[in-house]
């Protein structure tokens, strides 16, 4: 039997949820420097993108395209970067950060560049408010 899908402890402290995605959790990272989201497959035990069945892998990369469609159309930015690193949370996660060159961290990576400031809870509520906003009335979940 499959193991349940668990969301890294990690994972639960640095994001909020915002929606699912057929596969895939949205959470917001909990970093008001970028708009940061990130996508964990709801499954179980799982580290790498090719630990996924191939129709996963191919619904993973539909849903990274979604999630950066979303945020380029909020936000405008320079750049759109995507990362699966999993170096210190071993579950299988995605970064999808929009980057601009006002952004404390510009041009290089966000790791290590940038200061992880907090949203205060008003603001929290307003970022996940308008991307579950924008979630529905673009259907691309």
């Amino acid at each position: 039997m499959p193991e349940a899908f668990l969301l890294h402890p990690q994972l639960a402290a640095d994001t909020v949820d915002v929606a699912d995605f057929k596969l895939c959790t949205i959470r917001l990272m909990n970093c008001r420097a970028v708009p940061w989201l990130i996508l964990v497959p709801r499954r179980g035990a799982i580290t790498e993108i090719i630990d996924l069945p191939p129709a996963e892998q191919l619904q993973l990369m539909e849903e990274i395209a979604a999630a950066s469609t979303l945020l380029r159309s909020l936000f405008a930015p320079r750049k759109i970067n995507v990362a699966a690193l999993g170096n210190v949370v071993p579950q299988l996660h995605v970064h999808v950060i929009a980057r601009s060159e006002s952004d404390a961290a510009w041009p290089k990576p966000v790791w290590g560049n940038l200061t992880m400031d907090h949203y205060a809870a008003a603001e929290q509520g307003e970022m996940v408010s308008m991307l579950r906003t924008a979630l529905s009335v673009r259907d691309i979940h």
